[in-house]
């Protein structure tokens, strides 16, 4: 039998900033259901220029392109089931792919050792419809493991150091998750989850409830908050280290400070790097191991977050 996956991420204290948003930046259109997967198909150097700004920001880690990617969205995009689950596929092996190559390029300019996440959406993403925000989905649970489990049964056979699944909006889904891990028990992940305030994650649970159901998972490296307020991160730590009896890492990373206006469908307000600094200084006194970012942050923030982590921390740019 496979033993369950064990990682050490201890030396993991600055996680990337957003991929699809800052693509957007770039002149990438990520309009469509599978959002920036298209772009790994379309503009595979465009991810992998934006990787290499993270790294050289002073990431640790880097998350790949794949947070959308899963058969469903390409099946709205028109492909026939069979064709859609080998698109899905290829374009899960493709974005670990980019990413080693961007580390790669990266060892080239400094031995600094960083890792790869392969990053995972909730099954709302793959709905294209915000449900990831709320997490009421018309889906039986066993559905919601294999949706999961197909996915990561194709990351098993790449380079991927560990599974990044992310925006997690419930315990039921992540309960799913570890159901689906246990199918791969050679995986390590860890599972941030959404929030809508300093106690709950976007279903409307307690995230102290949440860290618990994860506390004792061997193949769980570690417990994350993203795509969240950044007002609410100081609160949201306590609870999940509270939960989790401190066995397992907080990883932070939420959104710039910026908020999307889903009317107008835009982000509205301004996100200064520097008072992001600030702030990503107070969660590493909070107990965050690693802290990054999410919508709307850009490589300018994480090496602001690089440039506040604890002098003990060996990450950094350098």
């Amino acid at each position: 039998m496979t033993r369950p996956a064990a990682i050490d991420i201890s030396n993991i204290h600055v996680l990337d900033g957003a991929i699809a948003t800052e693509l957007e930046r770039r002149g990438c259109d990520l309009s469509g259901p599978l959002w920036s997967g298209l772009v790994l198909d379309q503009a595979p150097a465009a991810i992998a220029a934006v990787h290499l700004d993270y790294l050289r920001a002073g990431a640790d880690c880097i998350c790949t392109a794949s947070y959308q990617v899963s058969a469903h969205g390409y099946r709205e995009v028109g492909l026939d089931p069979a064709a859609a689950r080998r698109a899905a596929d290829r374009a899960l092996r493709v974005s670990v792919e980019i990413a080693q190559q961007a580390q790669a390029e990266y060892a080239r300019e400094n031995a600094r050792p960083v890792r790869i996440a392969a990053s995972l959406g909730p099954y709302g993403a793959a709905l294209h419809n915000g449900a990831e925000y709320h997490g009421r989905y018309a889906l039986s649970f066993d559905d919601l493991i294999a949706f999961h489990a197909e996915r990561l049964a194709v990351l098993v056979g790449t380079k991927a150091d560990l599974i990044a699944f992310e925006t997690i909006p419930s315990p039921e889904e992540a309960r799913a998750i570890l159901h689906a891990l246990e199918e791969t028990p050679s995986l390590a992940a860890w599972i941030s989850f959404t929030c809508r305030d300093s106690f709950h994650v976007a279903h409307g649970e307690p995230l102290r409830a949440c860290a618990e159901l994860l506390s004792e998972s061997p193949q769980i490296a570690a417990i994350g908050i993203n795509c969240t307020s950044s007002a609410l991160i100081d609160g949201l730590i306590v609870e999940a280290q509270l939960g989790s009896s401190e066995k397992k890492p907080i990883l932070v990373y939420p959104n710039s400070g910026e908020t999307w206006n889903a009317a107008d469908r835009t982000w509205q307000g301004y996100s200064d790097p520097s008072d992001y600094g600030v702030l990503a200084r107070g969660w590493f006194a909070a107990g965050a191991q690693a802290v990054g970012g999410c919508c709307r942050t850009r490589p300018a923030h994480i090496a602001a977050v690089a440039a506040a982590a604890p002098d003990a921390f060996s990450s950094g740019s350098s």
